[in-house]
């Protein structure tokens, strides 16, 4: 990264950690059973409900025990389910008629990731009707309070039900943004494992392992907090212990709230502390592709944290030990290494691969320039990459050709341009 830019960014990330304790962060009340989201709804006088969600949700019938238990206390519903994997923007224009020809006065977010950062956006058009989603695109600019809004998530990854954070795909361009303000973290989170049970095991840890980059990326960034690093280490500790028994065992109930919990930590963990380039990059590869996000962020987790290298091998080796994959005498080298190993092979147990085979090398420019838009300056990470060195990763995601990794073309003088430096 050239040497102006990199001041430039690290004088915007110390601003704003210099301000965090003065930003209206809160967490979201946390809520135990669906059975008690009338009460909730009574208590603050709300008799038209709009629920998002997806038609994966409706068809494995996770939404019934919400409609019923509505139904029962006569509270008015109508349900949006055409939120895709990556929403976007035509989704959230829709979900925003659905909200106005039905006379809501609330939103309930249902489901994964989607679901929510579709909400949150549909609640953001809501609060402002003379903006488009492009206008309220980075950081403070949705600013007026949304509806009432209860999130209900079905995985235990995403973290949307603690952040301030709706990442949303422009339907023509295909280029994928974050609207990031403190109205749109939710009022309440339903965590309630008897809705995760049915998950299948694939995206049980996908979205696992969501969770975890949640709360890897916020912890051995720049600008962190006691508070955060202490979110993040438990939201780790819980992973490693519940993640793999969630996934042989859907009904572990134990586990199944355990990584609830891990993600509600994890998303108090970087709705404050933000993330790093493993979501930069994930996030271009899910608008470029529809590469499921938790997928995406898991194949690239041990990619990146290899990448920084020594800068944060001491912020390794303390989440080694919250994994309970090193030991306090460990040297951190050695614990940070173990570390990235575990999780290598926790992707290997679950299935997930190494690669993205939907990359196409011409695109790489412009989905690494899409990375750096969203990175620069905004994500206090260890190691500064600019586009150009951003693109290593997507060539290390590439299928193997001819047996070989595939790798950029050299440039004039014999030399590979990407690389950390």
């Amino acid at each position: 990264m050239h040497v102006m830019k990199k001041a430039y960014c690290r004088v915007f990330q110390t601003a704003f950690r210099l301000a965090l304790p003065f930003l209206p962060y809160r967490q979201p009340k946390m809520i135990d059973s669906v059975e008690s989201i009338p009460a909730v709804l009574k208590k603050k006088r709300r008799k038209r409900v709009m629920i998002v969600t997806d038609t994966g949700i409706i068809s494995h019938g996770l939404l019934v025990p919400l409609q019923e238990t509505l139904a029962e206390n006569e509270i008015y519903y109508c349900i949006y389910d055409k939120t895709v994997p990556n929403p976007t923007t035509v989704n959230v224009e829709e979900a925003l008629q659905l909200y106005r020809q039905n006379g809501c006065d609330a939103l309930i977010g249902f489901g994964g990731g989607s679901s929510m950062d579709c909400a949150k956006a549909a609640g953001a058009r809501i609060a402002n009707p003379r903006k488009t989603l492009g206008n309220m695109a980075g950081i403070l600019r949705v600013r007026k309070k949304l509806p009432l809004f209860i999130a209900i998530p079905t995985t235990a990854g995403t973290g949307s039900e603690t952040t301030l954070a709706a990442v949303i795909t422009d339907a023509q361009t295909r280029h994928k943004y974050a609207i990031n303000d403190f109205p749109l973290i939710p009022k309440y989170a339903v965590l309630d494992p008897k809705i995760t049970v049915s998950l299948p095991p694939h995206l049980t840890a996908a979205t696992g392992m969501d969770a975890l980059t949640h709360a890897v990326e916020a912890y051995i960034g720049n600008s962190t907090t006691r508070a955060t690093r202490a979110y993040a280490l438990r939201a780790v500790r819980l992973v490693f212990r519940n993640l793999e028994r969630a996934y042989v065992n859907g009904n572990d109930l134990r586990a199944r709230k355990n990584m609830l919990i891990a993600s509600y930590y994890a998303g108090c963990a970087f709705t404050q502390s933000y993330v790093g380039y493993v979501h930069a990059v994930a996030h271009s590869l899910g608008g470029m592709y529809d590469v499921p996000h938790g997928l995406a962020n898991a194949i690239l987790l041990p990619f990146v944290l290899e990448a920084y290298g020594e800068k944060i091998s001491q912020k390794l080796a303390k989440l080694a030990v919250a994994a309970g994959t090193a030991s306090a005498e460990t040297p951190a080298a050695q614990a940070g290494a173990q570390f990235i190993d575990a999780i290598r092979q926790m992707k290997q147990r679950f299935g997930i691969k190494d690669t993205v085979p939907q990359i196409r090398e011409a695109d790489i420019p412009k989905l690494s320039g899409y990375a750096d838009r969203e990175a620069n300056p905004l994500y206090p990470v260890p190691v500064l990459l600019d586009a150009g060195e951003l693109e290593m990763f997507y060539y290390m995601l590439m299928e193997k050709r001819n047996g070989q990794p595939a790798e950029k073309e050299k440039n004039g003088k014999g030399e590979q341009r990407h690389g950390c430096k």
